[in-house]
This record gives structure tokens, sequence and C-alpha cells, in this order.
């Protein structure tokens, strides 16, 4: 009796969606950590420090790209190809990877197993869960071999050998898709700062990546603006927004930066600009040093990587449908209007709630980190910020602090980058499959508010 309840306690602890998914994440950095521990993914002689295997593997498998050594030298080729598996990995899903071999292996998914890859795709309904499955493995396959053709060529005009150039394009690509950041240069992208042909494709994959695949999928089947769902027209429109918005900012707020582009001419600001406003959402790529970025660039560049990229996406941060919707709920209250609408939509009251549960955590997250850092390390507050923002919203980017922040504020950093790609996904997914409805009212309330 007391072996069979043991049993089913065990059972019912792993039933809900997102545990699983938490637990195959945690499962993957442990087996990525093990991996980079191997003397022979090391350039020298004694393996990686648990450490830094740990951190590598974390930042690898939430496709963050902080790190706390310099990966084209730290790391060996056999490092380099584990790292760019547990990219693929972390960016592709554990679920989704788990449902696709499913689907080879016996062409069909049970329940748990659909279950469990809609609350990674953010599948609708439980009906189109193949569907998806099979269209992000052909969406990931298409863009990624398509920029590494690119960048391959590129590389081979600039005079790399055929093997060298092919390994540098697909790596960058997969990273660069799969908004990872890591980079096999020391320096990122910053030897490339005027290099269209590197600079363009790598943004490209980096939005496409950013938007999410429900929306890809959607843009592939239906062309017609008029038919897209209320979610690819909120992704699209704040993922407009923030590109152009950002682009603008970035670019004048380094105009005349000497440390940047403030000696260059006005096509590589713009393409600067242009590449610094897609980056922070969320890939972690850098062409300049954010060491030397104005004080202007870095608030800025912390409000986009808070904002993030689209729900279900490669993309780390709080998502941008989350702040478009909020933003129609300040509308609708200056207003006065009774309902929160957008797009000639009602928004249900559930879905404000989890967009504004996500926020707040989101916000206590990365205060309450920044605050423990700067009780931990003796770094200026601003830069501090950055980085945790940077990890909570797996972007990767940096000012140089990571790998300074010692022992205990590197793991502040591994937990907050855990958190950042699993905690949107899996709280709104908790949320929405735990609903309970009340069958009685309870007597109103009118808390003073503002």
């Amino acid at each position: 009796m007391g072996e069979g309840r043991r049993g089913g306690l065990r059972k019912r602890r792993f039933r809900h969606p997102a545990q699983v998914v938490a637990t195959a994440f945690g499962s993957a950095i442990a087996v990525g950590t093990v991996l980079l521990l191997l003397p022979v993914c090391r350039t020298a002689e004694n393996g990686a420090s648990l450490l830094t295997a740990l951190f590598t593997a974390t930042s690898a498998v939430c496709v963050t790209g902080l790190t706390v050594v310099d990966t084209e030298r730290y790391w060996s080729s056999t490092g380099h190809a584990v790292i760019l598996a547990l990219i693929q990995v972390g960016g592709f899903g554990l679920m989704t990877l788990g449902s696709l071999l499913a689907l080879f292996v016996s062409r069909r998914l049970g329940l748990r197993t659909r279950l469990n890859a809609a609350a990674e795709t953010k599948s609708v309904g439980l009906g189109d869960v193949r569907t998806v499955v099979r269209g992000v493995f052909a969406i990931t396959v298409v863009v990624e071999s398509v920029i590494a053709a690119l960048l391959t060529g590129r590389l081979l005009v600039e005079g790399q050998p055929p093997g060298r150039a092919l390994w540098l394009g697909v790596f960058h690509s997969v990273s660069a898709f799969n908004n990872a950041g890591f980079s096999l240069h020391g320096d990122s992208l910053v030897r490339y700062q005027s290099d269209g042909w590197i600079l363009v494709p790598i943004a490209v994959a980096v939005i496409v990546g950013g938007l999410g695949f429900p929306v890809i999928l959607e843009l592939v089947k239906r062309t017609s603006p008029r038919r897209w769902s209320l979610h690819t027209k909120l992704t699209l429109t704040m993922t407009v927004g923030l590109l152009v918005v950002g682009t603008l900012f970035v670019t004048v707020s380094e105009w005349s930066n000497p440390d940047t582009v403030g000696t260059l001419g006005w096509p590589v600001k713009l393409l600067d600009g242009f590449f610094h406003a897609v980056m922070p959402r969320t890939a972690g790529f850098n062409a300049w040093d954010y060491a030397d970025v104005t004080q202007e660039t870095l608030l800025g560049t912390i409000i986009l990587m808070f904002v993030g990229g689209g729900s279900a996406s490669t993309a780390g941060g709080l998502k941008v449908t989350t702040f478009i919707l909020l933003f129609f709920v300040i509308v609708a209250e200056v207003r006065g209007e009774p309902q929160v609408t957008a797009f000639d939509r009602r928004i249900e009251p559930r879905v404000i709630r989890q967009a504004l549960t996500v926020a707040l955590l989101g916000m206590a997250a990365v205060v309450g980190s920044t605050m423990l850092l700067t009780e931990l390390t003796d770094f200026a507050i601003p830069q501090v910020l950055f980085e945790a923002t940077s990890a909570f919203a797996t972007v990767g980017l940096s000012t140089g602090l990571t790998p300074n922040m010692g022992v205990a504020g590197q793991l502040v950093l591994v937990v907050l980058m855990f958190i950042g790609r699993l905690g949107p996904i899996t709280l709104v997914s908790a949320l929405a499959l735990r609903q309970h409805t009340r069958r009685y009212s309870l007597p109103e309330g009118a808390p003073i508010i503002g």
C-alpha cells in the first residue's frame, strides 16, 4: 500500500508539462556540463573547471551567450562542437526534439508527449502539435542552411580555407538563428563592424528566430494580413516598432561616440545602429565593445533586452506580446473602457492576468538579482543591471563584468539564465493549465489605486 502510494506520488510529481520541460532542460545542462569537463574539450591538457563547464553549458542550452572564458581559445574543436550541439538542442527545445523523434520512430504522439510539446511550442490545440513540430524542424533547417551558405560564401571571399569557412558559417548561423550569441571569434563580430555581408545575414537570422515558430508558420500559410491571428499581428507590430525605434535610438546615441562609430562614415553608423538594435532581442553578438558605449545606449539596450522577442521563439526576455498587451490595458483604462481590445479583438481577463504576472515576476527577478550582485561584487549598479538583464533575458551581451564576478556572482547568473529561459514558458503554461472555476462570488472591494 505504501509503495503504491509513493509510486502514485512520483507519477503525479512530473505530470504537469511545465515540470517536464524544466526537468528536461536541467538534464541537458547536466549532460552538457559533464561533456565540457572532458579534457578533450579544452585546448589545454587539463579539463575545464566545474564552474566554467556549468556556466558554459547553461549559457548554451539556455541560448544566452554569456561566457566566463574566451570561447575561441579556451575550448577545443570538440568543445566547440559540444557547445554548438547544446545551442541547437536548447533553441529547438527538448520537448520539441523528443516529439520529433517520436514522430520519426512511431509516426504518432501520445497525449502526454503532445501536452509537453504544446507547453514548449505554444501550440494552440493538441491537434496541431504534429504540424507545429514538423514545421519547427523544417524552418530551422531551411533558415540555418541559407544563412550558413551566405556566411560561408563571404568568408571564402575573405580568404578563409574552405573547411574553416564552412565551420564558421555553420556555427554562427546556428548561434544566430537560435539567438544564442556564441561566437568563435574572441571579439565576437567587432572585426566585421563595417561588413554588411556578415552583419546583415546574422541580424536576419536573429529576427526570424525571434519571431516565434507559430508566427513564422502562420506567415508561410497565410500571406494576407487580414487572415493573420491576433498573436501574429501583435508580435509583428511590436517587433517592427522596436526595430525602428531601437535603430534610431542607438544610432543617434552612438553617432558622435569616437569609441564606437563616431569616426566612421554614415553607412556604417546606420548598419551598426540597426545591428545593435536587433542583437538585444536577444542574440548577444556585438560589433562594438559595450564597455565603450554611452550611458544612453546602455539604458536603451537594457530596455530592449528586457522586452525580448516573440513567444515560442528562440529569443528570451518577457516577450513582445506581454508588453504590447500591457500597453492596450493602459489604453483601455485611460479611456475608461470596460474591456481591453486589440485589433478588433477582446482580450480575455485571464490573458491579462498572465501578462501582468509574467511582467512583475520578471521585474522582481532582475531587480532582486541586481541587488544581490551589487552586494557580492564591487561593480557599479548600471553595469551590474546590464549583466543581470542580459542573463535573465538570455541575451548574452556584456560590458566585460561576467568573467570577473567571482564564483558567487557567476552562480547567480547561472540561475538567472535558467529562470529566464524557462520562467516565462513554464509560468504561462502552468497558468493556462490550472484554471479553477469558483462556484460562488465574493463581495466586491475597491482599494484606492494611485
